[in-house]
């Protein structure tokens, strides 16, 4: 009897949603499901992206390869007009495709390290003592010039480690790899006046006031000081728990203004400088190759679409960037995104769904460098609501995913209620899945995802927001950002609830409701930081 009882109840979860949709889309929302449960082929997608052409650096080879590929697949699928459309990076591309790093003195060990992008190899192995330059904290401009000049007879011919060990506590209370249900209703509840809040914010300062130099630029002054004075090679602190690497790049994109740049995990950063400090001596020794391509100057975005029928002069676009850093293989920043993203549009596809709107996917470069590729898209095609082009009407909407491999939960929608309202009932059959709404946005800054890019055009920029999972904890830019952190019931469910989405935005009488010129926020200030 109770065998009984929990099916019906299961039965009645998944029926419930389904009650208030027409029979036409109830059918379709049946048929996305059984497609993605039954053909789906986004891991299939994922492995390539990410275990044949990553990493995918914005300018290299691998990267406009995994473009092309991508063209070439949804191609396969029935979709036509793949194109790579270019747009002006304006720095050469770059590629790491030899490192080795060793303690050689005064024991005999493996180190692991990521090389910093846009810097230059060692032209060889390089094997050298180590010294620290432990830098002061919070200097002023005199501070540090002073500092360097005191220290300009200790790098020369040494291997550098730049700054002081950085001591990582053990974390007793990780956060959770799921976000409360509850919390997750707040932010997506249309009467809740703080709704929006947990988006990707950055924290704080608190009450302590800004540094007199920004962090970036202390480590331009140390690299002209470390190039000027004859180091052999940079090495940089990760600072992080358990192995795990960030390497970003030198911001000059200019290498000739760097040594040689690693950055070394927290473990072994700590094991030589504590060696260090107990006065022996350490040696190094390091093997880099690094590779720069000129044409990587122009950078491509990967396009292709389902044409629509009676509308298909509109456009329902979809994606996420397709870039990586190149630490690991960009699984989760953000393969898996494009991956998902494909896969919505193919279950269309396969399906049988006619469009009414045209659908395009959108694979982006140089968001990672800052959103780069998407703004170039965005004002090549529609301007912005200042400055409209002829396709600026034509644009319904912009979905974006790109926070990991967790399920989404939510959408945040740039426009007016109404316009999340549309995105809330479109979601709503697939409570069962973990997603709650959607709430509406009116900021118009750039920043954190490609998304945004549209919002600033005053375009609805639709982000869907996701489980963290492991993503700001552990593999978010770092080099475990791999194939295997990817959960594939999480995205198998996001690709369900976006196709779905999709399909509404698609065949719906009218294109989603923008903000009147009367509640158009103005342009934000250009930003100043560094």
């Amino acid at each position: 009897m109770m065998t009984r009882v929990s099916t019906l109840v299961a039965l009645v979860a998944l029926v419930a949603p389904l009650a208030g949709q027409s029979r036409t889309d109830a059918e379709i929302t049946t048929k996305i499901r059984q497609e993605e449960n039954a053909h789906s082929k986004i891991m299939h997608t994922l492995h390539v992206l990410t275990d044949v052409y990553g990493p995918r650096v914005t300018g290299s080879p691998s990267l406009k390869a995994a473009g092309e590929w991508a063209i070439t697949e949804m191609t396969s699928w029935g979709f036509s007009n793949g194109r790579l459309e270019p747009w002006d990076f304006g720095h050469p591309g770059w590629v790491n495709e030899r490192l080795t790093a060793h303690i050689v003195a005064p024991v005999k060990d493996a180190l692991v390290a990521e090389v910093l992008a846009w810097t230059p190899g060692t032209n060889g192995v390089v094997a050298a003592p180590a010294y620290q330059l432990s830098l002061p904290e919070r200097p002023t401009p005199a501070e540090l010039t002073a500092f360097l000049d005191s220290a300009k007879d200790q790098v020369k011919g040494r291997i550098v480690l730049a700054g002081k060990h950085v001591f990582v506590p053990v974390n007793f209370e990780p956060p959770a790899k799921r976000r409360p249900d509850d919390q997750v209703r707040q932010q997506y509840d249309p009467n809740n006046p703080n709704a929006g809040q947990f988006g990707r914010g950055r924290g704080g300062r608190g009450d302590q006031p800004p540094p007199p130099m920004t962090a970036s630029e202390i480590n331009r002054r140390v690299d002209e000081f470390l190039v000027a004075n004859g180091a052999r090679l940079r090495v940089n602190d990760a600072g992080r728990e358990h192995g795990q690497i960030i390497a970003f790049n030198n911001r000059t994109y200019d290498l000739a203004k760097a040594v040689p740049t690693v950055v070394l995990r927290n473990e072994d950063y700590g094991r030589i400088s504590r060696i260090l400090a107990d006065g022996t001596r350490v040696e190094l020794e390091f093997d880099i190759v690094n590779k720069e391509y000129p044409e990587g100057r122009t950078a491509y975005n990967a396009i292709a679409e389902i044409p629509g029928s009676d509308k298909k002069d509109e456009v329902v676009m979809l994606g996420g960037h397709l870039d990586s850093w190149h630490s690991a293989t960009g699984a989760t920043d953000n393969a898996i995104g494009c991956a998902t993203m494909m896969e919505a549009a193919r279950i269309l596809k396969a399906i049988g769904v006619t469009p009414r709107r045209t659908i395009r996917v959108a694979l982006w470069s140089g968001e990672e460098e800052g959103i780069l590729g998407s703004q170039a898209y965005v004002k090549e095609h529609f301007g912005s609501f200042e400055q409209q082009k002829p396709e600026y009407a034509t644009l319904v909407a912009y979905l974006n995913i790109d926070s990991g491999t967790g399920r989404a939960r939510g959408a945040s929608v740039f426009g007016p209620p109404s316009a999340a309202a549309i995105i809330r009932d479109a979601l709503a059959p697939f409570a069962d899945l973990g997603v709650v709404g959607a709430s509406a946005t009116t900021s118009r800054n750039v920043g954190g995802t490609d998304s945004t890019a549209f919002n600033n055009a005053g375009l609805a920029g639709i982000g869907f927001g996701q489980d963290p999972i492991e993503y700001n904890t552990h593999t978010h830019h770092t080099n475990l950002d791999t194939y295997e952190r990817v959960v594939e019931d999480d995205v198998r469910a996001s690709a369900i609830e976006i196709a779905a989405t999709l399909y509404q935005l698609a065949m719906r009488e009218e294109m989603l409701p923008r903000l009147p010129a009367t509640q158009m926020p103005p342009l934000p200030k250009p930003s100043t930081a560094q």
